[in-house]
């Protein structure tokens, strides 16, 4: 019995950096037959010198810049796996990965999809503690949720931490593409319990790397929401199609996406009111607001940070201190502490002091506390 094919589809946008240690990650998978594609949406870096360099272990698509969903949909269709994951050139797969996949899709013939948590790692390759999807990742008979909540019928993971069945892509691809230059497994996966049922594998079977670039980080809370809509209109008139009856709204659970981006579209308009256009912040959060931007045109630099992520709380005053007049000098204007982190205003009491004592405090309320680093105190 011949066995099932998987392709491994690699996209890749100004990664080159990260480009070869993914492509690596998928020709080295225990299972075979694999065929491995790699898809450059239009770099201007070293990216295809190195997928020129692997010859042919693997399969290059280079195409003008259109974004993720057409570097998928490219991808999707030179394809000819019967098993398909979509791999960002800034992740890496475990060996296993696709093995684990292909026999849990194999086993079960309802099954469209399968996920799993991914392992966050930094720019360097090294573990972070963080595991992304960890223990919220659901399995079974998912069109009922995902009638009643609409997009947020079931979490799925980011891109590297899906596999898809052929026969369920071919029904929805290509995608839209002029709307999803980003997040386009999104549309993949709000999908997929209305083709099938959702498999789980507990442990995680890819790496997640954060590195201060990652497209989302460059998109706003604003954006983001009116995205959210747009992908509504989506779903709805892909049921519409489909001939599934669904209600005039969709619910909205009290811990929903929906309404937290609603609060950060509001956080944001009351940040702005004192922030301007292209003036970069200091942003202490405790990385809880989560990756996208409050504010147009303005950077928010985490705190404590190295290039560009979050790295933690300061081990002390001194720390906080030192970092804060590093980033101070390297052009910050203002600090502002949102209430995730509002414990740092008395655990770290002299970093605070020494703040109240250099700067005007600008706002201090139940959500925000900002320090305008032009105005001494």
């Amino acid at each position: 019995m011949q066995k099932t094919l998987a392709s491994i589809i690699i996209t890749n946008y100004n990664y080159g950096s990260f480009l070869s240690e993914a492509i690596e990650s998928a020709l080295n998978q225990s299972y075979q037959p694999t065929e491995v594609i790699v898809v450059d949406d239009g770099s201007t870096d070293n990216s295809q010198q190195i997928i020129t360099s692997y010859g042919e272990k693997i399969v290059p698509v280079l195409k003008d810049n259109g974004g993720q969903a057409s570097a998928f949909n490219a991808g999707f269709a030179i394809s000819c796996g019967e098993v398909i994951c979509f791999l960002d050139s800034d992740d890496v797969l475990l060996p296993s990965a696709i093995e684990r996949a292909v026999k849990i899709l194999h086993d079960d013939p309802d099954a469209v999809k399968v996920h799993w948590p991914l392992r966050v790692i930094d720019v360097d390759s090294n573990l972070l503690e963080k595991i992304d999807c960890e223990g919220i990742l659901l399995e079974g008979n998912l069109y009922n949720d995902q009638l009643k909540y609409g997009l947020e019928g079931h979490t799925f993971p980011p891109t590297s931490g899906n596999v898809w069945l052929r026969s369920y892509l071919e029904k929805i691809l290509p995608m839209p593409e002029t709307n999803y230059r980003l997040n386009a497994e999104s549309y993949l996966g709000f999908l997929a319990p209305f083709s099938g049922s959702i498999r789980r594998i507990n442990e995680y079977h890819s790496l997640y790397r954060i590195h201060g670039h990652n497209g989302t980080n460059k998109r706003t809370y604003n954006w983001r929401l009116s995205h959210y809509y747009y992908e509504e209109k989506v779903l709805r008139e892909y049921l519409h199609k489909q001939g599934i009856k669904v209600n005039d709204v969709f619910e909205y659970k009290e811990d929903s996406c929906h309404k937290y981006l609603q609060r950060m579209v509001k956080l944001g308009k009351e940040l702005g009111s004192l922030i301007a256009q292209g003036q970069n912040y200091i942003l202490v959060d405790m990385d809880e607001l989560g990756h996208h931007q409050l504010l147009e045109n303005c950077q928010a630099i985490p705190f404590l940070e190295k290039e560009g992520v979050y790295w933690g709380p300061p081990s002390g005053d001194a720390i906080a201190i030192k970092e804060f007049e590093r980033l101070h000098h390297e052009g910050a204007s203002f600090i502002v502490f949102a209430w995730p982190a509002f414990w740092w205003l008395d655990y770290y009491a002299e970093f605070v002091r020494y703040l109240r004592a250099k700067f005007r405090c600008l706002l201090e309320n139940e959500r925000l506390v900002v320090f305008d680093l032009h105005t001494l105190a």
